[in-house]
């Protein structure tokens, strides 16, 4: 239906009135780091002086006196000529600057690209060796559908650097991942933790290996057809080393679970928002990024009539196309809003994808029994029904956990269910567990079975998080490694202090802090070689095999999946198509009324023209009769 306008339709029915206007106009590009002393530059609008104290790391230092950029006076930018020659004909890599504002300390770049001695030393300048990519045929990849792999460098390897986590890249091709997705890599005050307290969002984290380090990385992954999402934070900033505010209205007074809210909408936010997305761009274009995972876009406060999230969408889109390679944005939400993901011709900000927990909570409640917290709502074979079939489980229900109503429909029709990223565990449901346990520390192989069938061979986009695929025993706790003792014993005591209230006996909370924490969560690969995880290597290999080989697992579509399920006898049936996979939950052996050849199980199981009979915690794939 349409108007008389020929606008289109939007998705409440009523007529879309932009349709005659529906380029939004950014003015965003990727950032362009300075490539000579003379092109240093910084945003500081309310400042009376700012001096740039530039020098070498082998040399003295110089202070130069900057003046307001004629053509954008909120910017300062140095004289003609007022850096020394010395300084200006020096190697590049070893020049290191900083900036004094109002005669305050000397302070690092806000846009560091590189801060080779942490992030309270100077920056330095840095551009990247074009000559270190080498997948100019690297045509990109639509991870829609697609296999996705979350992985944290620190703890990939025992090295944890960039280098390190190239060596294992052959794993996840012969798993059949065709994404690997990083936690985030900007840069951090201390040498390790999980980077969501980053503070320098230009910069990479330097024990990793630094932002060469990480094109070595992108460029391998492409060399072996794999794609690379990066999770970037742009809701708040870490407590060390946050020296934005002495610069400009970076923060608002709001707050977040984590701290001041970024300045998106008030006085002077057009600055803060083009630092956000030629950030963003920049990993794109300069780091041949494919995609970027955005963290926690629920707590960006913006009430502007084009959210930064459109802003952002429309950005990327448009260097896709200057490219010529597809780009994908990923949002994580606890929102429940469709709005994220539905096409802007409709009303929406045209992300690709997003995080979607609810699938995540129906499939682990009903296969662990767990019931705690935000999976009170979670559990019943109805609630696995419906999200499998609808995607999101609140959809304008009471949640429990909230005490409210939340979320909304998705529009099943006009929306992929590939548009949702799902996954049996991620870095937040293990670490954000009072010790960081594993699934597999609770759950036996075949509800482990169950839980990687129902993710992988579902019409969402599967994500694995790293070791998964082989019931990896070690844990992934929530660690940090602040130098000051004083934030240190805050997220010390703020940790268990916190899982206290839920019941957890404040003890068994592994010491955030403790280097033994951190040590302990890195991957045992020599477990690969125990025959108990080699059988679930073997599993997932077969099923990401299945996924790929089947059209009918492949199709994204909502209307390509229904269920059946019997709570009585304990058992749940996904069919796709032709094929079904059946999950029987209880520990007893169950008869299946469901007539089928199986092609994949995890126990043995006997068939004959009626039923399927099977073992507890069990999965059975097969083609349907």
């Amino acid at each position: 239906m349409t108007d008389q306008s020929g606008a289109p339709d939007t998705i409440t029915g009523t007529s879309d009135q932009r349709a005659r206007n529906t380029r939004i106009s950014v003015p965003a590009s990727p950032y362009t780091p300075p490539s000579h002393p003379g092109e240093i530059r910084v945003w500081a609008p309310a400042a009376g002086t700012v001096t740039l104290v530039i020098g070498t790391d082998a040399g003295d230092t110089t202070d130069v006196a900057l003046q307001r950029d004629p053509s954008e006076p909120e910017w300062w930018m140095s004289p003609s000529g007022a850096i020394p020659s010395e300084i200006r004909t020096a190697d590049r890599a070893g020049v290191r600057y900083r900036f004094v504002v109002d005669g305050g300390d000397p302070l690092p770049d806000p846009r560091s690209v590189r801060l080779p001695d942490g992030v309270h030393s100077a920056s330095a300048l840095h551009r990247l060796d074009e000559s270190t990519f080498t997948d100019q045929d690297w045509s990109g990849i639509d991870m829609r559908g697609a296999v996705l792999y979350e992985l944290h460098i620190g703890t990939f390897t025992p090295e944890g650097t960039f280098d390190s986590a190239i060596g294992r890249l052959d794993h996840l091709v012969a798993l059949g991942v065709d994404v690997v997705e990083v936690m985030p890599i900007n840069a951090f005050n201390g040498t390790y933790g999980w980077g969501y307290d980053g503070v320098a969002w230009y910069a990479v984290h330097e024990p990793y290996g630094g932002p060469d380090g990480f094109a070595r990385f992108i460029d391998a992954c492409h060399s072996r057809g794999l794609g690379v999402v990066l999770d970037v934070v742009y809701n708040h900033l870490g407590p060390s080393g946050n020296y934005l505010p002495d610069f400009g209205p970076y923060l608002t007074e709001g707050t977040t679970s984590w701290g001041s809210s970024v300045n998106l909408a008030e006085p002077d936010s057009d600055e803060v928002r083009a630092f956000i997305l030629g950030n963003a761009l920049r990993w794109l274009r300069d780091f041949h990024v494919d995609g970027l995972r955005l963290d926690a876009v629920h707590a960006l406060a913006d009430h502007r009539a084009v959210h930064l999230l459109e802003e952002l969408a429309v950005a990327t889109d448009r260097l896709a196309e200057e490219l010529g390679r597809p780009l994908t944005l990923i949002a994580e939400s606890d929102l429940n809003d469709p709005r994220l993901i539905t096409p802007r011709r409709l009303g929406g900000y045209g992300l690709a994808a997003q995080w979607d927990d609810d699938i995540h909570h129906a499939i682990h409640a009903t296969v662990s029994g767990e019931r705690q917290g935000y999976y009170a709502d979670f559990g019943g074979l109805d609630g696995l029904a419906k999200v499998l079939e609808g995607g999101f489980f609140h959809d304008g229900t009471y949640s429990s956990f909230r005490r409210r109503r939340h979320g909304r429909p998705i529009p099943t029709d006009i929306i992929e269910a590939s548009a949702l990223v799902t996954y049996t565990c991620n870095h937040d449901q293990v670490g954000n567990r009072a010790t960081g346990d594993r699934p597999s520390a609770y759950l036996d192989s075949g509800q482990l079975a169950i839980k990687a069938a129902l993710v992988l061979l579902s019409p969402f986009t599967p994500m694995l998080f790293m070791g998964e695929e082989w019931a990896a025993a070690t844990p992934f706790a929530f660690f940090t490694s602040h130098p000051e003792p004083e934030l240190a014993e805050a997220v010390r005591t703020g940790r268990r202090s916190e899982f206290a209230e839920h019941g957890w006996d404040a003890a068994e909370v592994p010491d955030p802090q403790d280097p033994a924490t951190f040590e302990s969560s890195k991957l045992d690969w020599s477990e690969l070689d125990e025959p108990k995880h080699a059988r679930m290597l073997a599993f997932y290999r077969d099923l990401v095999a299945l996924r790929k080989s089947e059209a009918d697992f492949a199709a994204s579509g909502f209307a390509s999946v229904t269920t059946d399920f019997d709570d009585d006898a304990g058992w749940f049936a996904m069919f796709r198509g032709g094929w079904v996979v059946v999950c029987v939950l209880g520990e007893d052996e169950t008869a299946v009324p469901i007539r089928m050849d199986p092609a994949l199980v995890w126990e043995d199981v006997t068939v004959d023209d009626a039923a399927v009979r099977s073992p507890g915690h069990n999965v059975v794939i097969g083609r349907l009769r």
